[in-house]
């Protein structure tokens, strides 16, 4: 497994990140075979959330981890600050108490990777780094970064921390894929355009894409006529993403492979530090997984799956 250097981590991160969006109290025999298949292919980073499954997830990680006496040997990915009913919860005190409980439920004391699960451009940058920072003197979180920023507002953060002698993002987090979403999956989500990839590579800011396969786009399954997944047809549904499938499809054949794993492949060959959150639920997607993420592709080849060059 290839890894990448954050800043504020001793640990390398692994490409590929592994999701736990599905992980609850009830399932705990599939978290701990899914985990094990995980850091059998030399991954060592969970993604997880205060949100997911009501807090389910982040507690089953936490159990699987004390079981196993691991915590140590894991980069814990974790989010906050996510709005509720009543609008954003980007502020001092929902970030406090988010984390507090984040860690009491991953039964650790410190966050490897803590970020900001949505943004409200509405406060001010400084207090928010403020608020993290203080977090980070603690020894509670190592490094953050933002989940659905944009990258104005990444750039934004960063000019103030230098200027003010903070910590700054050392991360961002937004979706990235081959399929291009016309619109975004969920309120306040960010998926990265032409110009946050250009800024990403100037910067060589790193960037753990969520959905990097496009929720299944590329698996075969799913055709113009296909239409029982409505997320999918709203989001990923257009003639230029049928093209860049039919391209996958033609690029896999060629190269002895997947078009799921030249999606992949696409995400984790950026000319920038990437990495991809997956979501495997078995042996058989771990192992196609780990065998795209050992495809590189070149420039010439991203550029044409991309539409922006008219041959490989």
């Amino acid at each position: 497994m290839k890894h990448i250097q954050i800043k504020g981590l001793e640990k390398p991160v692994s490409k590929l990140i592994m999701g736990s969006d599905f992980f609850r109290l009830d399932n705990r025999q599939e978290v701990s075979d899914v985990l094990g298949h995980y850091l059998a292919i030399g991954g060592n980073t969970i993604d997880s959330a205060f949100i997911y499954c009501g807090g389910q997830s982040e507690q089953a990680l936490g159990i699987w981890m004390d079981e196993l006496g691991n915590r140590d040997d894991i980069n814990i990915f974790t989010k906050g600050a996510h709005h509720d009913q009543n609008g954003p919860r980007v502020n001092a005190e929902a970030i406090r108490s988010d984390l507090f409980t984040s860690l009491e439920r991953l039964r650790t004391d410190y966050i490897d990777l803590y970020a900001l699960h949505r943004d409200d451009p509405a406060i001010p940058v400084g207090v928010i780094l403020e608020a993290l920072n203080e977090h980070v003197e603690a020894g509670r979180i190592r490094a953050f970064g933002g989940s659905n920023w944009t990258h104005a507002r990444l750039q934004e953060a960063n000019d103030y921390a230098a200027k003010n002698g903070l910590v700054g993002f050392s991360f961002s987090s937004p979706n990235l894929s081959l399929a291009k979403a016309k619109e975004p999956f969920w309120s306040g989500c960010v998926s990265v355009d032409e110009e946050a990839l250009r800024w990403h590579e100037s910067t060589q800011l790193p960037l753990l894409s969520w959905s990097s396969q496009a929720r299944g786009f590329f698996t075969g399954r799913y055709t113009p006529d296909v239409l029982d997944n409505a997320d999918l047809v709203r989001v990923f549904y257009s003639d230029e993403n049928w093209t860049r499938l039919h391209r996958a499809e033609q690029l896999a054949k060629e190269k002895g492979v997947t078009a799921i794993q030249i999606a992949l492949a696409y995400v984790l060959s950026q000319p920038f530090p990437a990495c991809a959150l997956i979501g495997p639920r078995n042996e058989a997607e771990m192992l196609s997984c780990r065998d795209g993420a050992e495809l590189v592709l070149t420039p010439q080849e991203l550029a044409w799956l991309d539409l922006t060059a008219a041959t490989v």
